[in-house]
Formats: structure tokens, sequence, C-alpha cells
């Protein structure tokens, strides 16, 4: 048997990932079996779509139980997947899996990686029981026919598009389906063989300039006469995070956490009508405004 477990953590970067077999993976899943379903009205996982911690993917790789799904998501003690809302076994399995007593010591993470995770899990706990989709007007009229389409279904195919593809690709509009391959796709920068050497505003925003984005800093939330706008935030730190939002033609913004779908809400569940606006969640650093000119840009 073979399980690989993901921290869902990061929106821009890879997440870490660790494969278990055997023993270990067997042992693993009798501690996150279904115990009892989630009542209505009792607080369960965050949506996918959400900034920052989003629990643990855990995916069947071979030598599959049939009792729960290839790849289901565990989030505060809560599983979500096909045909699964229910609490694990062992609601403690991922406050295991998150530490340095875990089997992701060995992935050379470094302790201040989890000095920085546990209280993000925390924040991400808490946001779970205020979170709720709130009724925001937004124009439902076309006011810039040159910005992209806000089209979810096409990118939340639960497969490849959707896998496949992080918020650097959404946010040009730029599938390559490579994100999560071992040649690092969806990061600015690496096109143009000039990746970013750290996770800071200038160095991130010089990444994508080098992929051909133009760099708006005073775009005050304005559509470009050509192109479409972007904006690029910043989660602070040395085990940060980038993350891209895109505005579209209602003039609302959108954008795609990582792997997780397409969602045009922020994480208090409101929909974005200026990112500097939005909860962000750990992203507090606004970074700037660019534009990305259809056709002249690259990303790998």
């Amino acid at each position: 048997m073979e399980l690989r477990i993901t921290i869902d953590v990061f929106s821009g970067r890879e997440n870490p990932v660790v494969v278990l077999t055997g023993k270990q993976a067997t042992q693993a899943l009798d501690r996150v079996r279904p115990a009892r379903r989630i009542e209505r009205g009792e607080p369960g996982g965050l949506p996918e779509s959400f900034l920052g911690y989003r629990g643990l993917v855990i995916e069947q790789v071979s030598g599959r139980d049939r009792k729960l799904p290839r790849t289901f998501r565990l989030a505060h003690g809560s599983l979500m997947g096909p045909k699964l809302a229910h609490k694990a076994q062992d609601e403690t399995f991922e406050e295991y899996i998150c530490s340095t007593q875990g089997p992701f010591k060995k992935a050379a993470l470094g302790r201040s990686f989890f000095k920085v995770l546990e209280p993000e899990i925390a924040r991400s706990r808490a946001s779970r029981l205020s979170y709720a989709e709130r009724r925001v007007r937004v124009p439902m009229r076309t006011l810039c026919r040159w910005a992209p389409l806000y089209e979810p279904n096409w990118w939340n195919d639960g497969a490849q598009k959707e896998l496949q593809n992080n918020c650097y690709n959404y946010g040009c509009d730029h599938r390559t389906d490579t994100f999560r391959m071992e040649s690092g796709g969806g990061q600015p920068g690496a096109a143009a063989d000039a990746i970013y050497t750290a996770i800071t505003s200038s160095a991130v925003t010089a990444a994508a300039q080098a992929d051909g984005l133009i760099d708006r800093p005073n775009a005050n939330n304005k559509w470009p006469n050509e192109g479409h706008l972007v904006a690029l935030v910043i989660w602070p730190g040395h085990h940060g995070d980038f993350h891209w939002y895109r505005k579209g033609r209602t003039g609302a913004w959108s954008h795609k956490p990582g792997s997780t779908p397409v969602t045009h809400l922020d994480n208090s569940g409101a929909a974005i009508l200026d990112p500097r606006k939005a909860d962000r969640g750990p992203y507090t650093e606004f970074a700037t405004f660019m534009v990305v000119m259809h056709g002249h840009i690259k990303v790998k």
C-alpha cells in the first residue's frame, strides 16, 4: 500500500508532500477511518478554495482501501470527499502529521516551518467557525469586454486543469498543467529562467516581469486599456508564499488557491471587489497590481 499525504497550505509554491508505504500507510488509514457523520449545523472542514491551511490531502496511490475515496481531505478532524462528511476515527492524526514528530520530519522542512504552520492551523480552525458565504451585490453585466470571463467550471474539473494549475496560471489565464510536476511549474520567472529567489514583493514582481507581465502599482483597481489586471499578494516570512488574483469582465475578482477550485469569494465568504480590501488570510501584504498582455507572456 502507498499513501501520499500533502499539507495543503500554499497557493503559489508547491506544498510539502510525504509518501507512506506498507505498514505505516495501513496504520495511517486506520486512524482516519470515518467515525460518525458530521451533523447538520455542526462545523465541518473549510471550503477547499481558501487561502492558508486547508488541511491534509490524502491520496491512496496503490492498494486502495475501498471504504475510503481514492482522494479525500482531512481538516480539523473532519473528513471530506465523495460521499464523505465524517469525523475521523482519530482526530489527533492531523496534529501528529503536522508536527516535528510526524513523517514530515524527514522532509528537511526545518523546525521553523512547523513553528509557522502551528499558528496558521489555529487561525484556519477559528476561521471555519465564522465562515459563511455572504450575499454581496456584484455587477452582472460586462463592463470590460477584453478582461477574462469568470468560467470556474472550465478550471474546476477535479482533474488535470484543477490539480496541475495554480494561482499564477489562473491569474495569467495561461494553463500549463505543470504545477504539481517535478519541474515545479506555475512559478513566476521560470519560463524566462529568472525565477524568484525570495518570497518578497520585489522578488516575485521582478520574476513576473521577466515572464512579460507589466508592473502597474498605481492601477488603483482600474482596468488597463489593453490586457487584464492581476494583483499580487504575499504571505511574508521565510516560509511564506505568493498568491495572485485577476479582475474579470464585470469588475469582480476571482482566484485559484493552489490546486483547489477557482472561486470569486475571499476567506470570509465575501465577493472580491477589491483585493486590497479582501480577507486574504495569511497573505497580509499587498504587493502590486500588474497587467497581463494577452499573447505576450510566457508561463512555464
